[in-house]
């Protein structure tokens, strides 16, 4: 939904042995854009991020690793990590996703000292939250700006959502003015610019600029673009009022692993909530 946070804003046996073949097949053609090795090519298939800007424009990525690749995930991208920053960082989700958290901080630590920006940012979440590392958020600032610096839009868009050390305020303001330049082409830092503008956050609500960058991010498969998309459509902000369309969008999301288009879905579905009487919500009714 619209009101997430930016900052703490992841068996096949026979499957992968087949794709393990066809993988083989592709690296020995001599084109240029299969010159990587097929560990790479199997990490990327299993467990690269959407949102990473490192990954090539030609790889889908996946929101969170599957429970069932994980360990596959895990034995292919330990293996191309080693000459692969983005395997480092795609082996931290791995390791992140099984629960191993102090493998997936030294994960993300090797790859944010080869300069992924996907992987400071993960850093920054953990040190910001204090989540299996002291809360420090002097260091997740630093990580944040090094992000920021070098584009990534979470990074900018964390760093203007965080408070540094000794309360320094955040400047929400400049976030919008360096994810308007990166928002050009890039689909996640439309996705964080429109959430800046449907909240107001940094400047003035603006509905309309909002939809038009989440439409613009959903046009190339952004999963929680899409669910904005949903989401506007559904309740006409910005724009006409259109539940066929908001279903159409919260079904694209959630063939993405999208869990609040999944939820949007089954609340279109199932419209009449039963509550008791406190207000929480018991059940809901399907017709």
């Amino acid at each position: 939904m619209t009101q997430r946070s930016c900052l703490l804003s992841s068996a096949l046996t026979g499957g992968v042995a087949v794709l393990a073949m066809t993988v083989a097949a592709m690296l020995a053609s001599p084109s240029p854009a299969r010159a990587q090795s097929a560990d790479l090519v199997l990490c990327d298939r299993l467990a690269a991020d959407p949102a990473d800007p490192d990954k090539p424009a030609d790889i889908k990525g996946t929101p969170t690793v599957a429970p069932a690749d994980v360990a596959t995930a895990i034995k292919y991208c330990r293996t191309a990590g080693n000459s692969s920053r983005r395997a480092l960082y795609e082996l931290g989700r791995a390791y992140a996703a099984n629960q191993q958290m102090p493998e997936a901080t030294a994960a993300w630590r090797k790859a944010a000292d080869k300069g992924s920006t996907s992987a400071m940012v993960e850093l920054g979440v953990l040190y910001g939250t204090g989540a299996g590392v002291p809360k420090d958020e002097g260091q997740a600032r630093k990580l944040f700006e090094r992000a920021a610096q070098a584009g990534n839009p979470r990074g900018i868009s964390n760093l203007a959502a965080l408070s540094g050390a000794g309360g320094a305020p955040s400047d929400p303001a400049r976030a919008r003015e360096l994810l308007g330049k990166a928002a050009e082409t890039n689909p996640e830092a439309q996705y964080q610019l429109g959430l800046m503008l449907a909240n107001g956050t940094g400047g003035a609500q603006d509905d309309n600029g909002a939809r038009s960058l989440f439409e613009k991010a959903a046009a190339q498969n952004h999963p929680a673009a899409l669910e904005e998309m949903g989401e506007f459509s559904e309740q006409g902000r910005g724009g006409p009022k259109d539940k066929d369309a908001a279903k159409a969008y919260y079904e694209r999301a959630s063939a993405l692993g999208d869990e609040n288009a999944k939820k949007a879905l089954k609340r279109m579905d199932c419209p009449y909530a039963i509550k008791d009487k406190r207000g929480n919500l018991v059940s809901n009714l399907c017709f």
